[in-house]
């Protein structure tokens, strides 16, 4: 837990750092479209990411390759093919967010007992 001295989030907050490469409502939608989907190009990541604009996916894309999670390839073609794919290190994400799910699953049920 020593990388965790820093907090509660002072500026140097690696666990901010962290999720503020994941966060806001787009992010996590288009890794899991890409997890799931493999390499996509930009059409297909506007139809299976439910609800995001041309604009939101295109500056969302922007600022995950900015944070080396996904990569973008650009082919010379005509008409230009640009392909998206998850980085190796956005790929070391996955059990992190299987994680996640599972504590959010339990969380619920526990949740659910108690109420009962």
């Amino acid at each position: 837990m020593s990388e965790l001295h820093n907090c509660p989030c002072t500026p140097e907050c690696v666990l901010k750092s962290a999720l503020d490469s994941i966060g806001g409502k787009w992010k996590l939608p288009i890794l899991c479209s890409l997890t799931a989907n493999g390499t996509s190009r930009y059409n297909e990541l506007l139809h299976n990411v439910k609800g995001i604009s041309n604009t939101m996916l295109s500056q969302t894309l922007k600022e995950l390759e900015q944070d080396h999670l996904i990569c973008r390839q650009e082919f010379l073609e005509v008409p230009i093919r640009v392909e998206y794919t998850l980085s190796e290190q956005a790929k070391k994400l996955k059990p992190i967010l299987l994680e996640l799910i599972q504590w959010k699953l339990e969380s619920t049920r526990e949740n659910k007992g108690q109420e009962e």
